[in-house]
């Protein structure tokens, strides 16, 4: 059974930084790419940061590029969301999310796993 897990969300003032961490189980985990997306409340999901098998490659969204930054740890069965310089517009339930290593896309409808999300607030 597959099974990943968001931890480290928070409330934050604006301007401040948390790291989202999602750790998986029952999957070869270097076998997927990873991906983040969040959805804020009355809007649809969207993709945030995604990360190659080896973690060579990331991508971002347009506007999240230079605040963000994704990374891994293939040891730890671990993938991470740096998240500095937080807006209230960043208030969001984060999600992390698997694919195999062929696919590494940004549409969510990609993606085979799902953690069930960490709710970020960013306080203005």
């Amino acid at each position: 059974q597959v099974q990943l897990v968001e931890s480290g969300g928070g409330l934050v003032q604006a301007g401040g930084s948390l790291r989202l961490s999602c750790t998986a189980s029952g999957l070869t985990f270097s076998n997927y790419a990873m991906g983040w997306f969040r959805q804020a409340p009355g809007k649809e999901r969207e993709f945030v940061a995604r990360i190659n098998w080896s973690g060579s490659r990331t991508y971002y969204a347009d506007s999240l590029r230079g605040r963000f930054t994704i990374s891994r740890d293939n040891a730890k069965n671990t993938v991470y969301l740096q998240m500095n310089s937080l807006k209230p517009e960043d208030t969001a339930i984060y999600y992390c999310a698997a694919t195999p290593a062929y696919r590494s896309s940004s549409d969510d409808r990609e993606y085979d796993y799902w953690g069930q999300g960490t709710q970020v607030t960013v306080s203005s």
